[in-house]
């Protein structure tokens, strides 16, 4: 029996991964249990298997005193030294009890106990065993389906895979085998739990990994990535060797490599991208496919405003702006996608509302000669009517001693007095500049004129109204009678 009891331990060792020594403490631990159950016995019990023939031995520890005083737990020095005469007061003595026969429900007892160590020894096992292999990926396939939930299967144990860390859109069959990403792993009563994930960029970075020699060498870092699962990625590469293009590396001849990521993702669509210190040339490349005509940055708050032609900015933008959205999680900046003709009337717009230093100081110049020019006439005017000398120092002329010039106003029907104010100022004799002014060339109308001024200045209460219609009434009859004279001329042969 017990050569059948060791090959047992040795079977199970090798079935489920527990070592024998493990396995012999759980036993130890059970026969304790059973033989204080069925005996009566007190907690001073000992179990001791033999590790090479599996040969099991029960003793109780005793403690040497004078006298006893419970048989349980002590012996007397003379008991003792018939055993050992090298015991002392005070020693630990053990006596072996071993039954002949522990009986059945000594044996189912142990046999529950030892299932249970083992169970839990299991448990600890696996929980070592995927504990060290979080943020890592792991293979297993589609067993069932618990509350939308699906449980893979590791072999060994199970995973769950929750409704939040599955793909948008992918069917899960029974029996379909996956590539998972362990997002943690949880010690329960019942066992470890694992939790795994296919939407985490960190499963597609361990694909990169997988396929792509030179990742897994580290020749190829993998920066950043940013992932809408079941839609598209962005993932961001770079070499630390020259000779080696990170991403032909990532994407392997013909594209064979990025293909088989792509197959297992279920046909998501993967860029990958240069990563580049300049975040100004990180955040064009980020856009790809769409180009970009230029970068504009502020580090303060980290936004970006990218230039891109007009008949590109859809492309820049994306469907729903998940091609800039996947830039600025790639990038870390918070993008603008701007078109080309916007910019261009923006910078216009900013231009008229902040001009240049020049054209403001010609314009407040242009403003202020304009000033002066509004406020010179009223000047001029506000000097004629009180008299006093004009800027220019000449005194200004008086209608009360150039009386002729308001007569000569009223018969050309002028308002403005002031050219001929500026004439007559011109001019020593008032007379003749009243003749450059006057526009009449008739010698009669001169002589009627004058005798009107030479009557004006004899009588100077004389209005200039009634002047007016002397003036008026003999042109009348200067027309009357040259009409008679025509008609006298017809009649003459």
């Amino acid at each position: 029996m017990n050569h059948d009891f060791m090959l047992a331990l040795e079977a199970i060792e090798k079935e489920k991964g527990i070592k024998k020594e493990t396995l012999f403490e759980a036993i130890e631990a059970a026969l304790i249990s059973a033989y204080k159950r069925n005996f009566n016995s007190a907690h001073n019990v000992e179990v001791n298997i033999e590790r090479e023939t599996g040969q099991i031995q029960i003793y109780t520890c005793l403690n040497v005193v004078d006298e006893v005083s419970n048989a349980q737990f002590e012996i007397q020095l003379d008991e003792a030294r018939k055993r050992d005469p090298g015991y002392e007061i005070g020693d630990i003595v053990e006596v072996e009890v071993t039954p002949k026969n522990f009986g059945r429900i000594a044996a189912q007892t142990a046999k529950q106990v030892v299932i249970q160590r083992i169970r839990e020894a299991e448990r600890d096992l696996i929980y070592e065993e995927y504990v060290d292999r979080e943020e890592d990926i792991i293979t297993g396939s589609v067993q069932r389906f618990e509350h939308k939930n699906a449980i893979i299967n590791l072999g060994k144990t199970e995973a769950i895979l929750t409704p939040a860390e599955q793909m948008p859109r992918e069917v899960y069959r029974q029996g379909d085998r996956l590539k998972i990403y362990v997002l943690e792993v949880k010690k329960t009563t019942k066992g470890p739990q694992i939790l795994v994930s296919r939407t985490h960029p960190g499963l597609l970075k361990r694909l990169f990994e997988l396929e792509v020699p030179e990742v897994f060498d580290g020749i190829v870092e993998i920066k950043s990535i940013a992932r809408e699962p079941g839609n598209r990625a962005k993932i961001a590469v770079s070499s630390r060797e020259k000779d080696v293009d990170p991403v032909g590396a990532c994407v392997g001849p013909k594209g064979s490599r990025v293909q088989s990521i792509v197959s297992e993702l279920k046909g998501e669509k993967i860029d990958i991208i240069e990563w580049e210190e300049d975040p100004e040339v990180f955040v064009a490349r980020a856009l790809n496919p769409a180009k970009t005509l230029k970068v504009e940055l502020d580090p303060d708050h980290r936004a970006a405003v990218a230039i891109v032609p007009d008949y590109q900015l859809s492309l820049a933008i994306g469907r729903e702006g998940q091609n800039v959205r996947l830039a600025a999680r790639l990038t870390g900046w918070k993008i603008d996608i701007v078109s080309e003709s916007e910019y261009i009337e923006g910078k216009k717009e900013q231009g008229s509302k902040t001009p240049d230093v020049a054209d403001a100081v010609g314009a407040n110049t242009i403003a202020e000669e304009s000033d002066v020019l509004a406020e010179e006439p009223a000047t001029v005017l506000e000097e004629i009517v009180s008299g006093e000398p004009t800027a220019t120092g000449e005194e200004p002329v008086s209608i009360e001693e150039e009386p002729h010039l308001a007569v000569e106003d009223s018969v050309t029907g002028e308002d403005d007095a002031l050219p001929a104010v500026v004439n007559a100022g011109e001019d020593e004799n008032g007379i003749e500049a009243v003749d450059a002014v006057s526009t009449s060339g008739n010698d009669e109308e001169t002589e009627e004129t004058a005798a009107l001024e030479e009557k004006f200045l004899d009588d100077p209460e004389t209005t200039v109204s009634e002047e007016a219609k002397d003036i008026s009434k003999a042109g009348q009859e200067q027309e009357e009678e040259a009409g008679n004279s025509s008609e006298t001329g017809e009649q003459e042969p």
